[in-house]
């Protein structure tokens, strides 16, 4: 979305995902990355850490570049999230995604959760800042008078999904610790972990990065 930079309170999810990744997180792989803004925020709280970025959009991806470079181990790669996750992208210590899977078929989100699973280490953590769907549609209505949009210039691609569905799914798949971790109206953080590893009890922040 052209506007998901202005949305309110996105800082909010941003800041609440940091503070739910692991701190010994070194490797990401960043779902839909766009023009880089999540790589960038978790690079600037972890610089060392390197990963994986995937986009469909060449712009987006040059834009990324220019906002992270490739540097440090940071790799941009161009990928359609509604097919299969490349089978040369090795082990992370985490999978992320904001405002990206939503646009995908309910079916392929579900699979695209299974795939982020099996590329995480034990441990390891899924962590997708989404638009979802509200649980009325007087609420729907209500999100768009909030972020200052018109009903009428709702994006045709947007297939939203209720969060329960979504955490059943990451339950299922076999995610441990799973949650939604911050909500504002259509905006949340839903959030698993692989099970093994270390537990790595995070410190909450107080500000925003």
């Amino acid at each position: 979305m052209d506007r998901a930079d202005e949305f309110p309170r996105r800082a909010e999810g941003e800041s609440a995902l940091l503070e739910v990744v692991p701190r010994r997180s070194r490797r990401v792989l960043d779902l839909g990355t766009g023009d880089g803004r999540l790589l960038r925020l978790l690079r600037a709280d972890r610089p060392s850490m390197g990963g994986v970025g995937l986009d469909l959009s060449e712009p987006m991806l040059d834009a990324a570049r220019a906002r992270v470079g490739e540097d440090g181990g940071v790799e941009l790669r161009r990928h359609d999230l509604s097919d299969p996750l490349p089978e040369d992208l090795g082990r992370f210590d985490l999978v992320v995604s904001s405002l990206a899977i939503h646009h995908l078929a309910h079916e392929r989100k579900r699979s695209l959760y299974g795939e982020a699973f099996e590329l995480l280490e034990p441990g390891g953590l899924f962590a997708n800042i989404d638009h979802v769907a509200s649980p009325t549609y007087r609420l729907h209505l209500d999100f768009y008078v909030a972020i200052g949009e018109a009903i009428e210039d709702e994006d045709p691609s947007d297939n939203l999904l209720d969060v329960e569905t979504q955490l059943g799914w990451l339950r299922e798949i076999g995610f441990d610790d799973v949650d939604c971790h911050w909500k504002w109206r259509e905006l949340a953080l839903l959030a698993g972990s692989k099970p093994g590893g270390r537990v790595d009890f995070t410190v909450p922040r107080s500000t925003p990065p």
